[in-house]
């Protein structure tokens, strides 16, 4: 079996309980025969066009040699080096399959400068002389990623090198950058227009830039392969079914999903499962909240009830153990196998929610309050107070009030209801600060709260669409870094520190439109210590 689950205790009760309906409703072999009707009237029109992802196996497998021929003829002329511009279901995929597989691939999914420059500049694993961008985006007007190709074709035409010649761009057929690409020459791969980018795994958006990288894409396909007919059968042993009854199923149900990695070798996948769930389940007031956890994190001490740990493991590391993990969902599987159940398990859990799995009904909304950012002259919101060279502000003056950073989070943390959570956004360079991840064990210590942490804008394309759309439970802390080097955008009249500041200023704006708590902390100072800031302010 190439994907295995266990469960126990409570979870096993859920499972016993709600798989029948599951069987018996022919879930599984509905989504199989791409149904529309399985999500309700209200979601027919979306899931008609949405559901070409359960045959992505078998439409990518031409793209392989495709793709292994381009790879030997890029390698031949010296171009090793692949960087992936791309934003959250363009991204997280083939970052995964990289990282799982040990290839380099350089991923751009963000506006900061210092992070920008990294890839342009060359990270360790060569430089621009021998680097091939790949351009990623389903829509064709991904802000984040015409912003990476105007810079990469102006910097290639300053080295006298033709775009056309090492750039690659994967797109639905017909959009607007299809259209530019195809007039630039570029080498375009077209994606399947009937998969949504966050199911889009196994299709171009994933193959492209993993493969270009030097993943071994045949066995990928066929680890998902061997896994087809398990996911599409009505019946008890499902994987996909036992997940779904899982993660979605109970009275009261844990509505917050906490993803550990403990000893797979499979690398980065709660990220991609993170926005895969995220965003298919987080609209109409309900949904599921990933929550990625290391495996000292606080909430595995301090077990909130409403918190639902799954742990991937790989089977001869924990399997042994599995009384250790009483009420945890335990999986394991090949990478392959992983996208296929996480790809059924999401869609299902959407019909058992009642909701739409694959719209995104509130993404929209930060995009446009960044455009109309950009749009007029910056005017900053002054700042509540200042203190270490970190500028405070917030939604709600009340949050201010105590004057220090340790009272304004005392605020915060006491918006926090007994289902609350609280969202971390980084909007920081996460190539030269990764350590800043480590700020969420130190929030979730101190609030007592399941905690996410995002790195911005790109879990805009991901939680972003909880944030909004989910239970109005969350309070959210903005960490901001203002730009030292900045990075003016080649054609367009604003630098990638301008967007980035909008697209966090932005993002502010819709939160607290809704009525969600927002603390955020502008660094001044490329020199602050975070990390210390925050452990000074416990």
């Amino acid at each position: 079996m190439s994907f295995d689950i266990r469960v126990s205790g409570h979870v096993k009760a859920i499972v016993d309980d709600e798989l029948p309906r599951l069987v018996q409703g022919l879930l599984a072999s509905g989504i199989t025969a791409q149904d529309p009707t399985l999500w309700g009237p209200h979601a027919q029109d979306e899931a008609s066009r949405r559901l070409g992802w359960v045959q992505a196996v078998s439409v990518s497998r031409p793209l392989v040699a495709e793709i292994t021929a381009l790879r030997d003829d890029l390698r031949a002329r010296g171009l090793s080096r692949v960087v992936l511009a791309g934003m959250g279901g363009s991204s997280l995929a083939p970052e995964v399959i990289a990282a799982t597989t040990g290839v380099p691939l350089t991923v751009l999914d963000s506006t900061a400068p210092g992070q920008v420059l990294a890839a342009l500049e060359g990270d360790g694993e060569g430089s621009l002389t021998d680097t091939v961008l790949v351009v990623s985006s389903k829509s064709g007007s991904t802000v984040e990623t015409d912003a990476a190709r105007r810079l990469f074709e102006s910097a290639f035409r300053e080295m006298g090198v033709d775009p056309a010649e090492r750039i690659i761009v994967v797109t639905d057929p017909g959009s607007a950058l299809d259209q530019s690409a195809q007039a630039a020459g570029y080498r375009v791969f077209h994606a399947d227009p009937t998969v949504g980018g966050r199911y889009s795994a196994l299709t171009a958006f994933g193959l492209v830039p993993a493969g270009l990288a030097g993943a071994d894409l045949g066995e990928l396909l066929d680890e998902a392969d061997a896994t087809l007919l398990e996911v599409a059968i009505d019946s008890p042993e499902n994987p996909a079914l036992v997940l779904a009854a899982a993660i979605a199923g109970g009275t009261p149900r844990r509505d917050k999903l906490g993803l550990v990695s403990d000893g797979t070798h499979i690398q980065g996948l709660p990220d991609w499962i993170e926005q895969l769930i995220a965003e298919s389940t987080g609209k109409a007031g309900t949904g599921i909240l990933p929550v990625v956890l290391l495996p000292v994190s606080p909430e595995l001490e301090t077990q909130p009830a409403d918190l639902q740990v799954v742990r991937l493991v790989d089977e001869a590391h924990e399997f042994h153990f599995f009384d250790r993990h009483e009420g945890e969902i335990l999986v394991s599987g090949s990478l392959g196998a992983q996208f296929v159940v996480w790809e059924y398990a999401t869609a299902i859990a959407g019909r058992m929610l009642g909701i739409d799995p694959f719209d995104q009904p509130d993404v929209e909304s930060a995009k446009a309050a960044t455009r109309d950012l950009l749009a007029r002259t910056p005017v900053a919101t002054p700042a509540a107070f200042t203190v270490g060279g970190v500028e405070v502000r917030v939604s709600d003056p009340a949050l201010a009030a105590s004057g220090t950073l340790e009272g304004t989070l005392d605020a915060l943390w006491e918006r926090l209801g007994n289902d609350g959570y609280v969202a971390i956004q980084a909007y920081v360079d996460r190539v030269h600060t990764p350590e800043l991840a480590g700020l969420r064990e130190l929030v979730a210590a101190d609030a007592g709260r399941p905690t996410t942490f995002g790195w911005g804008p790109r879990f805009l394309h991901s939680t972003g669409q909880y944030h909004k759309g989910g239970p109005a439970t969350g309070v959210f802390l903005q960490i901001v870094e203002r730009a030292g080097d900045d990075v003016q955008i080649p054609g367009l009249p604003f630098t990638f520190g301008r967007l980035l500041a909008a697209q966090a200023a932005g993002d502010a704006q819709v939160l607290a439109d809704h009525g969600r708590p927002v603390v955020s902390l502008t660094l001044t100072d490329s020199t602050t210590e975070v990390l210390a800031l925050f452990e000074a302010a416990q």
